[in-house]
């Protein structure tokens, strides 16, 4: 075990975590998750209008509170949708300019002149005019892969002419807003002349606008990523490179963002349309079921450490209980320690990917429900699985189980790290003990 284990640390040091450095430092899978992040406040708040749009009892209830609530949001839905889709019905908007402003961070430029430049890249070819009015099929989850790389390519495209110097420049007597505005007049124009083209004759020759083509090319991707080896893998690359001290989390988020996003957008459509909801491995899945308590679902692990006999263990429990709750786990990860621990091995990247086993089991076996809404990743486990899926009882009691099925997978590699620490502090007591009496002679 000990050399297995050496050989695996090895690895890591060696190709693993300059890898995963190398691609957590990559400045698109920054900005993706930068420009995502830009953009969760206004999709939670959407997502939580979801459950004033389909309250979360039976068609058939004669319960009168409940009975006045869906009448209320039968009556009411157009009003009470508006919320809902000028918020997560416009994320792709709000995602572009986010990754437009993260990427001219990065390039040196202008944060709003470049995140406005996004935002009419991806309008151009995702907003088709229609009997006098704009389409919004694609400022949802549909468009998102068109937002991401016509914000991707729009920033570039600014960032190169203003390397190579093709702008308008003003004197210095100019105001900065107004030599601004000049200096992205040739970016606007490019941006144009060239996706406008495109997206026509993308159109001409498929029958498809660009979001719509991109959609179709990246469908197999879309499917297999709500698969459970997908989501395996991503638990496993996640608690690898976590287990070595690199913020696993970022990196499979940025990947997985994405495609959670596109999914999400389905399966809210599906709950709007009176369907079943197609997807199961999405984001609220990822928070609620496989980080309990944070990466490693270690939340019961801090219960347990609580109630240890080593003084070391009780401390860390008490210190990372509170942040446990709300999915916060640094001083359990770093004071327990886990990271780089030989005997938390096993354990930690066991206990999530055992956990999305069952937890995906359940879901597709239609047992418990599955998400429809966008929850605060800081949302305690048991509490955001059931906002998560519109307030559903199941949601709730699966995210338990999986503490339950973590604090069991725990305790004994627990129990074992804590004699070794029970051996060390009854050494460290027994040197003290014998090193005092001859201090006391010396001091004589």
């Amino acid at each position: 075990m000990s050399t297995f284990y050496d050989r695996f640390v090895s690895l890591i040091e060696q190709k693993i975590s300059p890898l995963a450095g190398r691609l957590g430092q990559q400045k698109y899978i920054q900005a993706i998750r930068d420009g995502f992040i830009a953009a969760l406040p206004f999709m939670i708040v959407g997502s939580f209008m979801l459950v004033f749009i389909y309250p979360p009892f039976s068609p058939q209830t004669q319960w009168g509170f409940a009975r006045a609530w869906l009448d209320f949001a039968s009556t009411y839905q157009t009003q009470l949708l508006l919320p809902f889709q000028l918020s997560m019905g416009l994320m792709t908007l709000f995602i572009s300019v986010g990754i437009g402003a993260s990427l001219a961070r990065q390039n040196g430029l202008d944060p709003v002149t470049t995140g406005l430049l996004c935002l009419m890249a991806f309008m151009l070819v995702a907003a088709p005019v229609k009997e006098g009015a704009i389409s919004m099929q694609y400022f949802s989850g549909q468009g998102i892969f068109t937002a991401l790389l016509t914000a991707i390519y729009a920033s570039e495209m600014y960032a190169l002419l203003k390397r190579r110097n093709v702008t308008i420049k003003l004197p210095p007597q100019v105001p900065t807003g107004v030599a601004r505005s000049f200096e992205v007049l040739i970016p606007v124009l490019v941006i144009i002349l060239t996706l406008h083209p495109l997206n026509l004759l993308i159109e001409s020759s498929t029958g498809m606008i660009l979001p719509q083509a991109i959609m179709s090319l990246v469908e197999p991707l879309v499917a297999a990523s709500d698969s459970l080896p997908a989501m395996l893998l991503a638990v496993l690359l996640c608690q690898i490179l976590w287990f070595a001290g690199i913020h696993g989390a970022l990196i499979v988020t940025g990947i997985m963002n994405p495609f959670w996003m596109a999914n999400l957008a389905n399966n809210q459509a599906a709950m709007a349309a009176g369907e079943a909801l197609p997807h199961i491995f999405l984001q609220g899945f990822w928070d609620h079921y496989l980080l309990i308590g944070g990466v490693g679902s270690t939340l019961p692990l801090a219960f347990l450490l609580l109630r240890s006999k080593a003084a070391h263990l009780r401390s860390i429990g008490k210190m990372g209980v509170v942040p446990g709750l709300f999915n916060i786990n640094e001083p359990i990860l770093f004071g327990a320690p886990i990271v780089m621990n030989p005997v938390f091995f096993l354990p930690f990247i066991l206990v999530p990917m055992i956990n999305a086993t069952l937890a995906w089991f359940a879901l597709d076996l239609g047992l418990v429900a599955r998400v429809a809404s966008l929850t605060p990743w800081t949302t305690p486990g048991p509490i955001g699985a059931s906002w998560a899926a519109n307030w559903a009882i199941s949601p709730a009691v699966m995210s338990v189980l999986c503490m339950c099925s973590a604090a069991v997978m725990y305790y004994p590699f627990l129990k074992a790290y804590e004699r070794t620490l029970l051996k060390q502090e009854a050494d460290d007591q027994s040197d003290e003990a014998v090193s005092a009496p001859m201090a006391t002679a010396n001091a004589r």
